[in-house]
């Protein structure tokens, strides 16, 4: 699996950089830092699906140890979602091999910006970031329709996906 970082989040990580391609554009994600009530987040958007987690509150510990905070954040987000065990577990035998490189596609960062906005808003209407239920901003994240997806939702998009990879 691979993420194609912003500069912000290269900076934090430091990681070694690849040059490496998935065989299957599906395990590439894009992730961005960002800044919310001062503290450090996470936006991740997968490439071909656009399904997409927010990891908030990270600290420098966090970000030395990305591959772990990553793949447990995809699991408790599938789970949340009710996927599969079977498909779950096909997911995170990807998450041992991550990697990292920088980021390679507009068209994704365009839709991470416009669910940087959103989560901004639902953080506001929900009272901070202390009070937001993460696992349910994510869910509303991936119900919005995004237009490289044509009518799909995100959420949608990855469980046809997931169908054609591991049928359950």
């Amino acid at each position: 699996m691979i993420i194609h970082c912003t500069q912000k989040l290269l900076s934090e990580l430091k990681p070694k950089v690849t040059d490496e391609t998935p065989d299957d554009p599906f395990w590439s994600w894009h992730g961005n830092l960002l800044r919310i009530e001062r503290k450090k987040c996470v936006l991740l958007t997968n490439d071909v699906t656009l399904f997409s987690m927010f990891i908030p509150g990270l600290t420098k510990p966090d970000f030395q140890s990305f591959k772990f905070i990553f793949g447990q954040s995809l699991f408790k987000n599938l789970l949340h979602e009710k996927i599969p065990q079977v498909q779950i577990e096909a997911v995170l035998t990807h998450c041992e091999y991550l990697s990292y490189q920088k980021s390679n596609n507009r068209q994704v960062l365009g839709c991470m910006n416009d669910l940087k906005k959103q989560l901004e808003y639902i953080i506001g209407d929900s009272g901070g970031l202390e009070s937001t239920d993460i696992w349910d901003l994510n869910s509303k994240l991936n119900l919005t329709i995004l237009s490289p997806l044509g009518r799909k939702r995100p959420i949608q998009a990855l469980k046809e996906k997931l169908q054609e990879l591991s049928p359950v």
